[in-house]
């Protein structure tokens, strides 16, 4: 069995890589070769803490994986990281587990990837200014999702601590993102100002109101993935013009707003434009005009996982990365 590191990773793998195999992960699921059993999800109430446990297989490309994932909350001021993962690689024509790798970083590579799929689908042409609603460990990626798709000149960051927001600021400086960054004090001003809004975190309420989003705005909703947790409101549903999700049937399980708006308003689960995977993998837009309010939702799925491990471990195969272990 090959073991790949974080490091392995994220020195040799990146949010373009993750992009192109996602998308081949969504013609195998148009094409109906996906299996992707519903996720097991333990809560640890004593730590506010969910263990989450996804297995899946493509049937096309004769590979499965299960996931386990870890989210403490109360970690990072322990020194340990939020969200901890590891997966696991089998190939499906014999059995054999091939690969284990770290998945922290693959959970934010692939989610970032989503979201970077769901903005070139969704957002306008033109769209420049990104807004940024939670700055934790997730939000990363989302960013440099939506770099990949989008020219975007101006980075408006918002965090309920400040100094965690300030903190992301220079890292996304590090990379080499050169746009315009900026923290405010509100969440207000940063959805106010913004084409894209990218929400990334645990919300349990709301954590904007939909009446403050422009024209043509696109959000991207990612941080909540528990029935009772909402980061949008049902104001931002009932504008949007089209909902996209990334997997209908985990969302209509687990993405707390969309369950609450089904059960407190007129909307309805029948009223999702569709699954990334019913969109051409092309450069087209589905938004209608300039003017209308899009909002993608991804709770992610255990197959996301499978086509992005499969790139990874591909990589590191031409590349002779990780070590080989007999187990």
């Amino acid at each position: 069995m090959l073991l790949l590191s974080e490091k392995d990773i994220k020195e040799n793998y990146f949010m373009k890589d993750a992009i192109a195999d996602v998308k081949l992960g969504l013609l195998s699921k148009r094409d109906g070769l996906i299996s992707n059993p519903h996720r097991t999800v333990l809560d640890i109430p004593k730590y506010q803490a969910s263990s989450l446990y996804m297995p899946s297989a493509d049937l096309s490309q004769d590979i499965a994986s299960v996931k386990l994932v870890t989210i403490f909350p109360e970690n990072p001021s322990k020194g340990k990281p939020t969200t901890q993962g590891a997966l696991i690689l089998t190939d499906a024509t014999n059995g054999e587990h091939i690969c284990m790798m770290n998945a922290s970083f693959l959970t934010r590579l692939r989610t970032g990837a989503l979201t970077g799929i769901g903005t070139a689908k969704l957002a306008r042409k033109n769209a420049s200014k990104l807004g940024v609603i939670g700055t934790g460990a997730m939000a990363f990626e989302q960013v440099l999702g939506v770099l990949e798709v989008r020219s975007i000149d101006s980075i408006i960051l918002f965090n309920r601590t400040k100094d965690k927001a300030e903190s992301f600021k220079e890292q996304l400086i590090a990379v080499g993102v050169t746009a315009e960054i900026r923290v405010v004090d509100s969440a207000e001003e940063a959805v106010s100002s913004s084409d894209i809004i990218c929400c990334s975190t645990r919300s349990e309420e709301p954590v904007f109101n939909g009446a403050d989003l422009k024209e043509g705005a696109h959000v991207n909703g990612v941080g909540s993935y528990l029935p009772h947790m909402r980061e949008v409101d049902l104001t931002t549903i009932q504008r949007a013009g089209k909902i996209v999700v990334d997997d209908l049937a985990s969302v209509k399980e687990e993405a707390g707003e969309l369950i609450h708006a089904a059960k407190d308003s007129d909307w309805n689960f029948s009223d999702v434009y569709g699954e990334l995977s019913d969109l051409d993998q092309d450069n087209s837009l589905v938004r209608e005009s300039n003017e209308e309010i899009t909002f993608f939702k991804s709770v992610g799925a255990a197959y996301f996982d499978l086509v992005v491990a499969k790139g990874i471990f591909k990589k590191a195969t031409e590349l002779g990365l990780g070590n080989k272990v007999d187990i």
